[in-house]
């Protein structure tokens, strides 16, 4: 798959120049009055599933796979329920097949099979790369990118899905760019402090724009970037205030973040505590305006 051509004249509108030189930084692109160069396939072809015979489905719509429930009440009602919304996504619908991949992912409902989820997210991210940003469909298929990036960066075991890191970031740079996909960013923001060398800074800006959208843990990693003040000018407040936001919305299983938030909080003096509320006032004022 072929970046898109509208994805390639962000290149050159100044306001997103900010936000793209860091993705051409870490893609070795630079900015110019030419059109960027192809970065090839995106997404590699997807994998043959072994066959199974296929229920009727001639009295099926596509919409009617979005409409079967989750958990169906018996092993009849599932088995249709799952029928059907494979049907919907053998149509094409992205909605149904990212249901699917989220399913075989998760294995909710299914058995888990990841080779089966890469195949579905897959399809959506071939299918619809420039689908227009802000629309209900553009979240699927940017977080089908971030599905895919996902698995690149470690790979599917037994499978023709290697680790390929360089790949994964060059999923999350479209994902993150193009749609603006707060967890795009976040994950581009993790790879920067990662890699080797890393780059913070790059790093610390891709964080903030994820955590600009809400994304608890890239709140939660720029505010530890900003409190330390390791490779960034310190900001005690602002970085204890970020902090904040990402313990209160972090899932009961993201234990590295109440930690992170501890340290600073008992290492912050009183005055930094202070003004840190003064900004979080002020920040969920924002939000709620």
């Amino acid at each position: 798959m072929r970046i898109p051509d509208r994805a390639v004249r962000l290149a050159t509108n100044g306001l997103t120049l900010a936000v793209l030189s860091g993705v051409c930084i870490g893609l070795g692109l630079s900015f110019g009055s030419g059109p960027l160069p192809s970065l090839g396939p995106l997404i590699e072809p997807a994998y043959a599933f072994d066959g199974t015979t296929a229920p009727s489905t001639a009295s099926l719509s596509p919409n009617d796979g979005l409409r079967a429930p989750n958990h169906p009440s018996d092993g009849s009602d599932k088995a249709k329920a799952l029928t059907a919304l494979q049907y919907a996504a053998d149509q094409g619908m992205p909605a149904a097949q990212w249901k699917l991949g989220q399913m075989y992912a998760d294995g909710d409902g299914v058995p888990q099979d990841a080779l089966r989820a890469f195949k579905y997210f897959s399809d959506i991210a071939n299918s619809h790369p420039d689908e227009t940003p802000g629309t209900p469909q553009a979240r699927i298929v940017a977080n089908a990118f971030v599905a895919l990036g996902r698995y690149y960066l470690s790979g599917i075991p037994n499978t023709n899905v290697r680790s390929n890191p360089m790949h994964a970031r060059e999923l999350f740079a479209y994902a993150g760019t193009f749609f603006g996909d707060a967890d795009a960013q976040f994950e581009l923001g993790r790879l920067y402090m990662d890699a080797t060398p890393s780059d913070p800074h790059e790093a610390a800006r891709w964080f903030q724009l994820a955590a600009n959208k809400g994304q608890c843990h890239a709140e939660a990693s720029l505010g530890a970037i900003l409190f330390e003040g390791k490779y960034v000018p310190r900001q005690a407040a602002r970085g204890l205030m970020w902090l904040t936001l990402g313990r209160d919305c972090a899932g009961s299983d993201e234990t590295w973040v109440k930690p992170m938030y501890d340290n600073a909080f008992h290492r912050a003096s009183d005055d930094e505590r202070a003004m840190a509320l003064v900004y979080l006032e002020d920040w969920l004022k924002g939000r709620r305006d």
